[in-house]
């Protein structure tokens, strides 16, 4: 299913300094009940559980580069606030794209084989893209979520570490939008949620 998606899925030249992936999900719940969740730019709490609230500024009007929002993280993490633009919401496509244009991102990248050793990532140039598209799972209807960045190799460490802790911060994100869809689906919830 990814396939047929994957050439409709923005993509850039990368620098020399930046890495890049794209994470696949595939969400037992109906695609306008996950869009609502995902295009909520104002509302990222409402799946991402690293987020504790957003304040955002500038209008959200489709297609706006004014929008903003500044997303506060829950303690005990390597940071405490995002400043992030609203790049692209797209709700006949389905895709919302974000860059973080300013923060404390100290993040922690856990590497080694056995053991975790963390080092010290300081995020720049991250810019995000999220797609949704309706699929049957189970013969039901369902979701693939794909979500896709770009964002710079910090100074002293590889794009394999960088890489590796970007994805497991997304994968993290989407498995929390793949239950909270989900139970909202189990709830009777199938269409949209309250949207800006």
């Amino acid at each position: 299913m990814e396939g047929q998606y994957t050439w409709r899925h923005p993509t850039c030249e990368l620098q020399g300094n930046q890495c890049t992936s794209t994470l696949v999900k595939h969400i037992k719940a109906p695609v306008d009940l996950v869009w609502s969740l995902v295009r909520s730019f104002d509302q990222p709490q409402r799946y991402k559980p690293f987020v504790s609230r957003c304040i955002v500024q500038g209008d959200l009007k489709i297609g706006s580069l004014r929008s903003l929002r500044e997303v506060n993280v829950k303690s005990g993490l390597p940071a405490t606030m995002s400043t992030e633009r609203l790049e692209l919401l797209d709700d006949e496509k389905h895709i919302l794209g974000i860059k973080i244009i300013g923060g404390d991102h100290r993040l922690k990248c856990f590497i080694n084989v056995q053991i975790l050793v963390v080092l010290f990532l300081i995020v720049q140039n991250y810019s995000s893209i999220i797609m949704v598209h309706p699929e049957l799972i189970d013969g039901r209807p369902g979701t693939l979520v794909m979500e896709s960045f770009v964002v710079d190799v910090p100074d002293g460490n590889t794009k394999d570490d960088t890489c590796y802790f970007v994805k497991a911060l997304i994968n993290c994100n989407l498995k929390s939008l793949a239950e909270v869809s989900e139970r909202m689906a189990l709830q009777g919830r199938t269409g949209p949620t309250n949207r800006v």
